[in-house]
């Protein structure tokens, strides 16, 4: 996140060096705080819940249409 804080200070001095003027600089540092902070929080909330599947235990594997993978029929193709 160092480099997005970075990048938000960067873009409007940028701006500004060529010409824009300070409300439109402005308007960009706001869009990409708010892009920024958006793009943090989706990747928390990934994170946590990756880390809550890690830490659940899976249920057991099960065949199509719920079936435990047990017999002939278990898997793979079948002769008909």
């Amino acid at each position: 996140m160092g480099w997005a804080a970075f990048v938000c200070v960067l873009v409007p001095v940028v701006l500004v060096v060529y010409g824009t003027s300070l409300a439109g600089a402005g308007g960009a540092a706001l869009g990409l705080a708010l892009v920024t902070g958006v793009c943090r929080a989706l990747l928390r909330r990934s994170e946590r819940g990756t880390a809550r599947l890690c830490t659940e235990p899976s249920p057991a594997h099960r065949a199509r249409h719920g079936r435990p993978g047990t017999g002939a029929r278990a898997g793979g193709r079948h002769g008909g």
